[in-house]
């Protein structure tokens, strides 16, 4: 899948080596790759591996004297097999990338059509990057509505931002009574002029409609802002309203 997304026009050029390590959990399964030569070599077992065991050595083949020349010729044997072989992996290898490719594929083609359908929304309309970059979760939006810390660690990784959660009541007038719990999402950015907040300003409320409609309950009140963090305020620069504050000059 890697390979094919880092280099999608080599996915008929790869030369495949198998390497066949034995215990490979906790292994990458790409060992290296080449692109100049358009090598890889994997972890996992090629076709060699498949044969018996007697094609490659026999019980007396490390038996008796002259240990290191008979290894050496089995060693000899073993690569020469492995590059006989090597056609045959590569195949192979070659049909699993094409395979992926069509899959995935597939899979985009399928969430396009769920997020159009059921969500209303467009990928191929949409020139909102956060809303896009979220738009794949949206499928599995059970897993994650009301979950406040997942909510926060998300608008983090898209704004690249550190990240506050401040929780609170909320009502449109003055009645107790009719106090919503409310949750801020705080986005903590320094060093932003006043034309740099209205941007992120504007760019962030598609996101901030998204996360209220699928990824929050109906009965909390959310919003998401931008806080000024990691400066110290002075009164000697011109600050922004809403971030930090306005300070103008007076006639």
């Amino acid at each position: 899948m890697l390979l094919n997304y880092i280099e999608p026009a080599l996915q008929e050029r790869w030369v495949a080596q198998h390497e066949g390590c034995f215990y490979r959990n906790y292994s990458r399964d790409v060992l290296e790759v080449d692109t100049e030569l358009k090598e890889v070599l994997l972890a996992r077992d090629g076709y060699l591996r498949l044969l018996p065991e007697g094609l490659l050595v026999d019980e007396d083949a490390l038996r008796g004297n002259d240990f290191k020349s008979r290894y050496k010729r089995l060693e000899m044997k073993r690569r020469v097999f492995r590059e006989a072989f090597k056609p045959i992996d590569t195949y192979a290898f070659r049909q699993q990338l094409r395979i992926e490719g069509s899959v995935s594929q597939l899979l985009q083609e399928k969430q396009e059509y769920i997020l159009k359908t059921y969500f209303n929304i467009d990928l191929s309309q949409e020139s909102n990057v956060y809303v896009r970059e979220m738009a794949g979760l949206l499928p599995y939006v059970r897993y994650y509505r009301g979950n406040i810390g997942f909510i926060a660690r998300l608008l983090g990784v898209l704004l690249h931002c550190r990240t506050r959660v401040v929780r609170g009541k909320y009502s449109q007038t003055d009645n107790s009574r009719a106090w919503l719990p409310s949750v801020e999402f705080q986005l903590l950015i320094s060093g932003l002029t006043a034309n740099d907040y209205r941007e992120l300003y504007e760019q962030t409320r598609p996101l901030e409609r998204l996360i209220k409609e699928w990824m929050m309950p109906a009965e909390l009140h959310s919003m998401l802002t931008i806080k000024h963090h990691g400066e110290r305020l002075t009164t000697d620069r011109v600050l922004t309203l809403d971030y930090d504050t306005e300070l103008g000059d007076e006639e």
